[in-house]
């Protein structure tokens, strides 16, 4: 089993085990300022989409899928946040099997907003700020592999273009210290994952990977965006899975 700021590998019930270990739990926070990945202050796009009528939807992936859905459902306009798999088939999208690295798929966040509250390029503004780092290939923080790559699976035409002319605007203002290595991978299905998955930042919150690696995250949203934050996150319904 890996080291507890890591999460691949291990078991649910191996989970629930280290939430329950107060030890664990008390070297977590003391080595958080150490671990957490920084915050980028960073530009708004200079391009977005037309305002809509109708919720969009959007699927992004940034290493850990816990983090990035907990990052987004403290977002105002965001209607719901749905951790899964995308990139791969359906027949490998599983946990475990996604864990090996070979399934072509990335642990993904489904995001549904309503264009009126939140428009598709901000939400590229949160991803690419305080959701994860967009300069680090096939990993984030502790976590490596093709399944933790940073990618944007765009729903039409026009969330395409807006993601790659946002990348393109961020590397030539050198924004970051190295080039960001976000793919945009289009026509690729999203498949939702295990229940126990779901709401996991928000259920496990003294949980240390969570402590370490994703409650920054949300803090960071709410320090850099403040009137994008909302307290009260929308969880994924448990009948819904």
């Amino acid at each position: 089993m890996r080291s507890f700021m890591t999460k691949a590998g291990i078991s649910f019930r191996q989970m629930l085990v280290g939430i329950a270990a107060l030890a664990g739990v008390a070297a977590a926070l003391s080595v958080t300022s150490q671990a957490a990945e920084e915050a980028k202050v960073i530009p708004a796009p200079t391009q977005d989409e037309p305002t809509g009528a109708k919720p969009e939807t959007t699927v992004l992936a940034g290493g850990c899928f816990w983090g990035v859905q907990g990052v987004f459902q403290h977002v105002n306009g965001v209607i719901s946040a749905t951790s899964g798999y995308a990139g791969g088939a359906r027949s490998s999208a599983q946990y475990e099997t996604v864990g090996t690295g070979s399934t072509g798929h990335a642990e993904s966040v489904q995001v549904v907003f309503d264009p009126k509250k939140v428009s598709f390029g901000h939400l590229l503004q949160i991803y690419f700020s305080v959701a994860h780092d967009p300069t680090q290939l096939n990993r984030q923080g502790p976590d490596t592999g093709t399944q933790y790559r940073s990618a944007i699976f765009p729903q039409n035409d026009q969330q395409a273009k807006v993601a790659k002319a946002y990348i393109g605007q961020l590397n030539h203002a050198r924004v970051y210290d190295a080039a960001i290595v976000t793919k945009i991978e289009p026509g690729k299905n999203f498949y939702p994952a295990e229940a126990y998955h779901q709401n996991f930042l928000n259920d496990n919150p003294t949980y240390p990977y969570i402590v370490i690696n994703d409650l920054p995250k949300v803090r960071n949203l709410k320090s850099i965006f403040p009137a994008d934050y909302r307290p009260e996150p929308v969880l994924v319904a448990r009948n819904n899975q």
